[in-house]
């Protein structure tokens, strides 16, 4: 049998954009319920003066669960971008060169996205009352 290469030409017959805004769209939601949970807590439950206490917890599954699909969309935008054997910069007017670019943006607002959420999270560690 013949000694057969991998098809250059990428998977897909036309790539989406869609994969790319996953992980700001994930950070953007983790920002918006951590400050929102942070507040009705302050509000309706500890008071102007009370500890953050068990809205802490909440903040931290809710930043572990961001980060496992942060870290899914950026292993994806990995291997869209290791796709076939060409190396960097993917500037040709190829599909697979756009399907490379596509998948190393994604790996870069994934790595973005990653740290973003995490100094969104600190706020919870290094404030410890609602005042």
């Amino acid at each position: 049998m013949a000694d057969q290469q991998a098809p250059e030409a990428p998977p897909q017959e036309r790539d989406s954009l869609w994969l790319i805004t996953f992980s700001p769209t994930i950070w953007a939601a983790h920002f918006l319920l951590s400050y929102l949970a942070a507040s009705v807590w302050c509000a309706k439950v500890a008071g102007r003066g009370g500890a953050l206490g068990d809205i802490r917890i909440a903040i931290g599954v809710l930043t572990l669960i961001a980060l496992i699909g942060i870290a899914l969309t950026g292993w994806r935008g990995w291997r869209k971008h290791s796709f076939g054997n060409a190396t960097a910069p993917h500037d040709f007017d190829t599909p697979a060169d756009r399907h490379r670019f596509l998948g190393f943006s994604t790996l870069l607002l994934s790595g973005l996205s990653f740290v973003a959420t995490i100094f969104v999270a600190l706020c919870v560690v290094f404030i410890g009352s609602c005042a």
